[in-house]
């Protein structure tokens, strides 16, 4: 059974830095598609950035430049560093992982398994 689980959430201000991480078990093999996505309540979930198996990256224009996803495929983590963070950025944030790594990365229908979500908030 797959399982992920994301932590690293919080309270920070605008400015500020996180670092999400994102554990998984139950894979049978570590050639996994994963991604970051976000919601607040009342929108859709949004893909904030992706990373295939061959290790190229997708990110949304509005975190591109501020944001860095990263991959252990020994361990099949996920981690996404978050710098200079802005207050529209407070959302939940769900990571997500795919083995066929097929459609478009910014929709979540193309995301099989998900995060629990963590809890980011930007606030002064």
């Amino acid at each position: 059974q797959v399982q992920l689980v994301d932590s690293g959430g919080g309270s920070v201000q605008p400015g500020g830095s996180l670092r999400l991480s994102c554990t998984t078990s139950g894979f049978p093999y570590s050639r996994v598609c994963m991604a970051w996505f976000r919601q607040v309540p009342g929108k859709e979930r949004e893909g904030v950035a992706s990373v295939g198996t061959n290790g190229y990256t997708n990110y949304a224009t509005s975190v591109r430049g501020r944001f860095t996803i990263s991959k252990d495929n020994a361990n099949i983590s996920l981690y996404l560093q978050m710098d200079d963070l802005k207050p529209e950025d407070t959302a939940m944030y769900y990571c997500a992982a795919d083995l066929t790594c097929r459609g478009t990365w910014v929709e979540s229908r193309s995301w099989t398994y998900w995060g629990q979500g963590t809890q980011v908030t930007v606030s002064s």
